[in-house]
């Protein structure tokens, strides 16, 4: 039995000095000191020693056993400082390498745009305010004094999701939002996301952005929108710009109006592009409605205010001379790059 235990311990030492990973020491481990091991076998033999020889036998075991153990754990270590600095150098980064050029990217054409009307309010006194895209019929349509059989509420041109839900079709129903909320003076733009049902081509899409105005205050005139929409024509497209206002109607505003700006490519001198006139129109306001201010919970014997609405894509096409809206949308970086 001592012959055995010497040779286990002797064979352990050279097999552990030949392993090179971890699955193959804990292969060894096993089956020198698993359960079913060689020295554990060796040691349930112990049975068939005489008393005197049981203790020296025992002694010389556990002597193996430690050694074995010993040699165990620094093979462990050693094992694991080969596997850390192969990782090292494996993930050695060489500094002196050139780097990676990465792309920077820029604003989007409509967010250029947006920005720009944004400063030019705020830096006017306004506030920016913002609504739900899924709205109720009552804020999108009814609040803004348009009746049941009005044309803008038919499902051709609304998505709607239940009878009395759907998504919204302008930024309007922020107006009545607000005035539910703030006392006058009120004075915001309200920026966002709309929908309608159009077929798209070259100037509509069932998705675009519409920027929402709307004063409230005692004395607010259409000279108060017109001079308004004066400085934010002049602001966006320069000082040479002039604007004209020429009667419309909307249920929401009473007087309503359009506002036509000095074609940005003649001049105003007439070309294709404004179809000869020297004017191209971009938005639509006028006083708000008394029965909008009444919805609203702002008295109409008190208050007056102004408003309009305009769409960001026809604003951002104009100003930088773009023929097709769906390209706004694309994301072609051929094109994008060029902002």
């Amino acid at each position: 039995m001592k012959e055995k235990l010497m040779e286990i311990r002797e064979r352990a030492e050279k097999e552990l000095s030949e392993l090179r990973d971890a699955s193959e020491l804990e292969n060894f481990r096993v089956q020198v000191l698993g359960k079913k091991g060689e020295l554990t076998g060796i040691l349930k033999q112990m049975g068939t020693l005489s008393a005197e020889e049981r203790p020296k036998m025992g002694q010389l075991a556990n002597e193996v056993r430690a050694s074995i153990e010993a040699m165990l754990k620094e093979k462990t270590a050693e094992l694991k400082g080969r596997e850390q600095e192969a990782k090292l150098k494996k993930e050695t980064i060489d500094v002196t390498l050139p780097g990676h050029k990465h792309e920077i990217g820029h604003k989007h054409p409509l967010s250029i745009v947006l920005d720009e009307v944004k400063d030019i309010f705020v830096g006017m006194g306004f506030q920016i305010a913002t609504g739900p895209e899924v709205e109720w019929d009552y804020y999108n349509f009814e609040a803004l004094n348009l009746p049941p059989d009005h044309p803008a509420r038919d499902t051709q041109d609304t998505f709607y999701i239940t009878e009395k839900m759907l998504l919204r079709t302008q930024t309007s129903p922020v107006q009545i939002r607000v005035m539910e909320k703030q006392e006058p003076p009120i004075r915001i733009i309200a920026p966002g996301r709309v929908y309608r049902s159009d077929a798209v081509d070259a100037t509509h899409s069932p998705f675009f952005h519409q920027i929402e105005g709307l004063v409230v205050d005692k004395g607010i005139t259409m000279g108060d929108l017109k001079g308004s929409l004066m400085q934010f024509a002049k602001r966006l497209y320069g000082e040479d710009t002039e604007i004209r206002l020429r009667p419309h109607h909307f249920p929401f505003t009473e007087p309503s109006c359009e506002m036509d700006v000095t074609c940005f490519k003649c001049g105003g001198k007439g070309c294709p592009m404004c179809k000869g006139e020297g004017w191209v129109e971009i938005l639509g306001g006028g006083m708000v409605h008394p029965k909008v201010l009444k919805n609203g919970g702002v008295d109409p014997e008190v208050y007056s205010g102004y408003a309009f609405g305009v769409g960001l894509e026809r604003l951002t096409m104009f100003r930088f001379n773009i023929d097709d809206m769906r390209l706004l949308f694309e994301n072609d970086a051929r094109f994008l790059n060029q902002f």
